[in-house]
């Protein structure tokens, strides 16, 4: 599937002043994916590590942070030529392997002409739990989002869908009235499919919702079961908690977080750090309340008063144990709980356009 990223990928290929790539962002929005279909389109040959799954590779890195020994380690590991400019390393959830972090800093000082992206799901999380050593000022950062609207068009071979209601936009132009509905039935299925590529690709595929939604619920689980493995006991259940009281805290009439609706007698105190770690992860959007709206607009946030979204507003739309056919019937379109999911597509797409 088309990804905006892409652009990215291939303007830092061909920058000047490239630097080591990080790509942040939450688990299964398409990292690993997009970066190997990068490399299979833009370079002759690409070396690709996951840390997760591959404990031998990070003896690589643990005798030496001299760039040309771990190419030249590499090369003989996986028996490939790694030539600067024709192959792209690919070092995938770092965040488990600290010193193949900390040799993107000698990268950039003293290989720099050779091409390196790095990926982590919960780097965030790791670097502020365990003093990581991070290349400040050595490397690049993108964080990549899950599919917004219009990348879920184009998955749906609605490119010139996309484009008219670009060109609609700009020219501030009604649109075709049956155009109209097909956009906004398109948009009524974003609220529930959501971007997750893995759930998007599914209903392209089976066009059945309830699939998609099983593939949504394992999503889930699976940050779930990083919330235990990345944090202690105690902390995994705050944060747990914290994570499932978004749906009740988005359909109050007051959508400010609370943390009495987490625990009873909750408070800050006890369940900040859980939202730190959740905003890490990727796995929530966070938005201040402003106390003033001059510009600077960071100067003016009041940081006790905020509401928390979900990066994805298909896996709120399943949180919540809205059905599909409720919010798909126009009759029921007066449900509050439906402001709540479009307050969290909106998020996500100012999100998605780094606002």
């Amino acid at each position: 599937m088309k990804r905006k990223i892409l652009t990215k990928l291939e303007n830092w290929k061909n920058s000047k002043n490239r630097k080591p790539l990080i790509i942040n962002g939450a688990r299964q929005v398409g990292k690993t994916y997009s970066i190997i279909q990068f490399a299979k389109e833009n370079y002759e040959n690409y070396v690709y590590i996951n840390f997760e799954i591959n404990e031998i590779a990070k003896n690589i890195f643990s005798d030496t942070l001299d760039p040309k020994e771990i190419i030249q380690i590499m090369s003989l590991t996986f028996k490939t030529n790694i030539l600067p400019g024709k192959t792209l390393i690919f070092l995938d959830e770092i965040q488990n392997c600290e010193k193949a972090l900390t040799s993107l800093k000698y990268f950039y000082e003293n290989a720099n002409e050779y091409h390196i992206i790095v990926a982590g799901s919960l780097l965030g999380v790791a670097i502020n739990r365990n003093s990581y050593s991070f290349p400040v000022g050595k490397v690049e950062t993108i964080t990549l989002n899950p599919m917004d609207f219009e990348e879920f068009l184009w998955a749906n071979n609605q490119e010139g869908l996309a484009k008219k209601i670009k060109e609609c936009f700009e020219k501030d132009e009604k649109m075709n009235s049956s155009l109209h509905k097909l956009a906004l039935n398109m948009y009524d299925k974003y609220l529930i499919i959501g971007g997750m590529p893995e759930v998007v690709n599914n209903y392209v595929q089976e066009q059945n919702i309830i699939f998609a939604q099983q593939i949504q619920s394992e999503i889930i689980n699976n940050y779930i079961s990083d919330m235990a493995k990345y944090s202690t006991n105690s902390e995994s259940v705050k944060i747990r908690a914290t994570y499932n009281s978004i749906p009740m805290q988005l359909a109050k009439d007051n959508k400010k977080f609370q943390y009495k609706v987490v625990q009873t007698g909750g408070t800050a105190t006890i369940f900040g750090a859980s939202i730190d770690w959740l905003l890490q992860s990727g796995i929530i959007l966070k938005c201040n309340k402003l106390i003033d709206t001059q510009m600077p607009i960071s100067a003016y946030q009041d940081l006790s008063s905020f509401k928390i979204y979900m990066s994805d507003v298909g896996l709120l739309t399943l949180k919540s144990n809205m059905s599909y056919e409720f919010l798909l019937d126009k009759e029921e379109s007066n449900n509050t709980f439906i402001g709540a999911l479009v307050e969290n597509y909106v998020a996500q797409s100012l999100k998605a356009n780094r606002i």
